[in-house]
């Protein structure tokens, strides 16, 4: 159990372990949009971003950004999550792979989610609906506009920021010199996922106390109904089994990680963030992807089993596109595989490799 905690959503993270950590855990800071559109038309007066930076950016001599890195986070999450010594500890230190001496790393917290502008500040649902679409559009501005950012070495993202790293690769196709979108899709979510996700947010809204977003204190039947599908989606059978394998333990377990999301979560936040992926589909944009993807899910994973073949039959479409499918070990997580770099890192190593000489 304690694998499968320290691997969901971002938001579970004990950020209390920065001051031992053996990671740099950079610079935070928030920049300020004047009136952003969304893709509904509704404009927001002011969407506030807030991200980290790890390191500085290099340019060459035609003022091209050469080591700056995306790393976006999961639904519920922040850019911080990261800062972990899974995560972090394995990849920014000097010598790794995104040693934080040689790379410009940036970790934004998405719209709606962590520091960024979201429902709970203040607006509530009368806060804009967005999708992913919309959480790209910001960080490009964030990039482009604030931190003069007009390249990036890698866009990496792990589950809702996976799905937003295929965005980027057809919205901004020039932009950037490698894709690894770890534990996604590039389909519409359909079928369980989807059926998961709307169970998720009905069951908040059927709560009398949610009282159409307007309540004092946090819906607790709804919401912890809606935790129920996000504890499925994150989770992984073997780890759960190995680590509640009797029938008290599971149950003690279960209390523990339904009170640790709940302290956490914000029941008009998790409507929205739940409902990003509404219109989420790129199927039918993936020829646009021009850089070299390498597109990575765990066998174990709930959000997106591979039986059903939905990468295989689309990873095609990306020219200089690659599926890799981990199989299950005992090190392996389900969903939360993504955050895992002792896992996947040869394949980030690989791909670094391959666009080095591009």
């Amino acid at each position: 159990m304690k694998l499968l905690i320290a691997f969901c959503f971002a938001v579970l993270i004990n950020f209390s372990a920065y001051a031992q950590a053996n990671f740099p855990t950079g610079t935070e800071s928030d920049y300020l949009i004047n009136n952003f559109k969304f893709e509904t038309g509704a404009v927001l007066p002011q969407l506030n971003i807030h991200y980290t930076t790890i390191g500085r950016p290099l340019k060459d001599k035609n003022g091209t950004v050469t080591n700056a890195v995306l790393i976006m986070h999961g639904t519920t999450g922040t850019g911080r999550g990261f800062l972990n010594n899974v995560f972090a500890g394995n990849l920014f230190n000097p010598g790794q792979l995104l040693d934080a001496t040689k790379y410009y790393i940036i970790l934004p917290d998405a719209v709606g989610h962590g520091k960024s502008s979201k429902p709970s500040n203040g607006l509530r649902m009368k806060f804009p609906e967005y999708n992913y679409d919309d959480m790209v559009a910001a960080n490009y501005r964030l990039l482009t506009e604030h931190l003069g950012v007009n390249h990036l070495r890698l866009i990496l993202g792990t589950s809702m920021g996976a799905m937003q790293t295929w965005v980027w690769g057809y919205t901004h196709p020039d932009f950037m010199d490698a894709l690894m979108p770890l534990a996604s899709l590039p389909v519409e979510i359909a079928g369980r996922n989807r059926m998961i996700r709307k169970m998720a947010i009905d069951l908040i809204k059927l709560d009398p106390e949610w009282k159409q977003g307007d309540y004092t204190a946090q819906p607790k039947v709804g919401l912890t109904g809606a935790i129920s599908s996000m504890v499925f989606m994150v989770s992984s059978p073997l780890q759960m089994q190995k680590g509640s394998p009797t029938r008290s333990k599971a149950d003690s377990s279960l209390v523990l990680l339904e009170q640790r999301y709940f302290n956490a979560l914000d029941a008009n936040d998790f409507i929205y963030q739940f409902d990003a992926s509404r219109d989420y589909n790129p199927a039918p944009h993936l020829a646009k992807i021009k850089a070299p993807l390498f597109a990575i899910n765990s066998a174990d994973d709930q959000v997106n089993p591979p039986e059903l073949q939905l990468m295989e039959k689309n990873i095609g479409a990306v020219k200089r596109g690659r599926y890799i499918l981990l199989p299950i070990t005992d090190k392996t997580t389900g969903h939360g595989t993504h955050s895992n770099p002792t896992i996947w890192g040869s394949y980030l190593q690989e791909l670094l490799e391959l666009t080095a000489k591009e």
